[in-house]
């Protein structure tokens, strides 16, 4: 029996292909992950309740005409101040802070006049206010 004698060759492991693997593994993760933003506020939501609550279907509608005259619900009040604005929108809503509250400027109204509406409206509570606007094509 003849034996041969084993000739040892030296093994190369290239380490090439598996870099390029794992930094392509790396891009891939980097470009695909979504980076969540944290808002440094700190919120407490409401909590919702079980039954649904009744909203009052009144609507507090305030029109101001080019000139700045103001007209609540379509009465149009005596002096275009913000006490008098106050005392008409306190007198409707009668103390009910929920009560949805529309402005209506005319596009040729003072930008003051609708900042006072604003205003008297934040002076009593409302925290449900809208500014209407007109459609046109």
């Amino acid at each position: 029996m003849k034996f041969r004698k084993n000739k040892s060759e030296d093994l190369d492991v290239n380490l090439t292909p598996l870099i390029d693997v794992v930094f392509l593994l790396l891009i891939f993760f980097m470009v695909s992950t979504t980076f969540q933003r944290e808002s440094q506020i700190s919120v407490q939501l409401p909590k919702a309740a079980k039954e649904p609550v009744d909203v009052p279907a009144e609507n507090v509608e305030v029109v101001i005409n080019a000139l700045g005259k103001y007209f609540v619900n379509d009465r149009e009040l005596v002096k275009s101040d913000a006490n008098s604005l106050i005392a008409a929108l306190n007198s409707l809503t009668a103390g009910n802070r929920d009560m949805p509250l529309t402005i209506r400027a005319d596009s040729k109204t003072p930008h003051q006049a609708v900042v006072t509406a604003m205003d008297a409206a934040a002076q009593l509570g409302l925290n449900r206010m809208s500014i209407a606007t007109s459609f046109s094509e």
